[in-house]
């Protein structure tokens, strides 16, 4: 009987592998395994991971790489990593004429959940590959810290991201606080997992995203706000003080990217500007929409007309539902995943915002 129940779930995990559902990897839970990360050494790209707890390095080529490529489940290709490299950051970010777009945020290192949410809801197949044709999936930020399959989101979303363009589709990565306080290497919440992939691998978990790394360049590139029909998607928010001192989307995004990705903590504190972006009030952090009793109907309306957008939509806050108001001018969509909750997406369609659970049933807002 006991030989039975092992056979049982090694097939179980087998298979949930064979789909696509874990990398391989993920399925030796007595052990620590991470990676890869992929870094650039001279003209060379170096994989780096952690097997079994223990430490692996190889240069690759594309040759090599269909063999890491296997063993991780990646769905992208050598040379996509080689055209981060070449990657320059888009600072404006504005799209038009959107049919459907997918919102999801603060998945905090959540995968299994991430990626529920997604297939349930037609965003990705069974094979976790792209499946919404020429919509655009927005991810409101946060995959960092807290849950320990960080690294699987990201090289997920490494890949959907080519496969929508592939469809004329779009994936959108912002930027949230944690992403953030990792760039700037500030690590109070990252998993304990990453902890001991620290002390096994030699490297700081800062580190493992340089600016001579793949996913470091790549993360580095995404803006903090974009716009798509008439809809500004930002993590946290955007204050009545961002309003006062004129801070348009594209010098926030230019901001973030050349000044306060750029440089330690205490530079930025010490620039009145760049300290504000990064504070309570700026829109990594605020939270006045859900806990300031002042914030009234003709202050998001000062906010949208100064955008020119007619809706927000946020994460940062967590409730157990997706929350509106004032007739979704404000949509707040951090449903609580990284307290382990199925947590909610939400879809627009066809000019409406439906909320939409790990089942894939949807709620018109």
């Amino acid at each position: 009987m006991k030989r039975q129940l092992i056979f049982l779930i090694t097939g179980f995990l087998f298979s949930l592998n064979s789909q696509g559902m874990v990398p391989a990897f993920a399925c030796h839970t007595d052990s620590i395994n991470d990676g890869p990360y992929f870094v650039k050494v001279y003209e060379n790209i170096i994989a780096r991971w952690v097997e079994n707890n223990q430490f692996r390095e190889r240069y690759i080529s594309p040759v090599r790489f269909p063999e890491i490529k296997k063993n991780f489940n990646l769905s992208f290709n050598y040379e996509d990593l080689e055209n981060v490299f070449l990657l320059k950051p888009d600072y404006k970010q504005n799209y038009t004429n959107v049919d459907s777009i997918g919102i999801i945020t603060d998945v905090h290192g959540e995968y299994h959940t991430y990626i529920n949410l997604l297939r349930a809801n037609g965003i990705i197949d069974k094979n976790l590959q792209w499946n919404f044709g020429t919509g655009h999936l927005v991810v409101i930020g946060d995959v960092f810290d807290r849950g320990q399959m960080v690294t699987e989101i990201l090289w997920h979303l490494f890949g959907l991201e080519k496969e929508a363009e592939r469809s004329g589709g779009r994936v959108h990565l912002l930027l949230g606080n944690h992403e953030l306080m990792v760039l700037c290497n500030e690590l109070d919440y990252i998993n304990e997992k990453y902890n001991k992939v620290e002390l096994i691998s030699g490297i700081k978990y800062s580190d493992l995203f340089s600016g001579n790394s793949v996913l470091g360049i790549w993360l580095r590139s995404k803006p903090v706000m974009i716009t798509i029909n008439k809809i500004l998607f930002v993590h946290a928010g955007i204050s009545m003080e961002m309003i006062y001192r004129n801070l348009g989307i594209s010098r926030v995004n230019r901001l973030f990217s050349t000044r306060i990705l750029a440089n330690e903590r205490t530079a930025v504190s010490k620039n009145e500007e760049l300290a504000f972006l990064n504070g309570n009030n700026g829109p990594l952090w605020y939270r006045g929409y859900f806990e300031d009793s002042s914030f009234c109907e003709n202050k998001i309306d000062s906010i949208l007309n100064f955008y020119r957008t007619d809706h927000i939509v946020v994460g940062h806050t967590p409730a157990k539902r997706a929350r509106s108001f004032f007739n979704n001018k404000i949509l707040g969509i951090d449903t609580g995943i990284m307290y382990e909750l199925p947590g909610e997406i939400l879809i627009y369609k066809n000019g409406s915002f439906f909320k939409c659970c790990p089942r894939g049933s949807r709620t018109k807002l």
